[in-house]
């Protein structure tokens, strides 16, 4: 799955540490989910859309 965290979170000048703390996990996760190597379960998909207030369909898309 592809996502725009990376981009939201720069956009934000927030680091990785910071969303982690926003989300309630850990930085490792966040990088995880970054880089593709994690698909966040459907309640962290939610409240990583609820933090930057967009739908979960405009920060994740299927892999091509």
């Amino acid at each position: 799955m592809k996502n725009r965290l990376k981009v939201l979170r720069a956009e934000r000048d927030w680091s990785q540490a910071d969303l982690a703390e926003r989300l309630g996990v850990s930085r490792q996760t966040v990088n995880a989910i970054e880089t593709g190597k994690y698909d966040p379960s459907l309640p962290l998909a939610f409240t990583i859309a609820s933090v930057f207030e967009a739908s979960i369909e405009s920060i994740f898309s299927p892999a091509d």
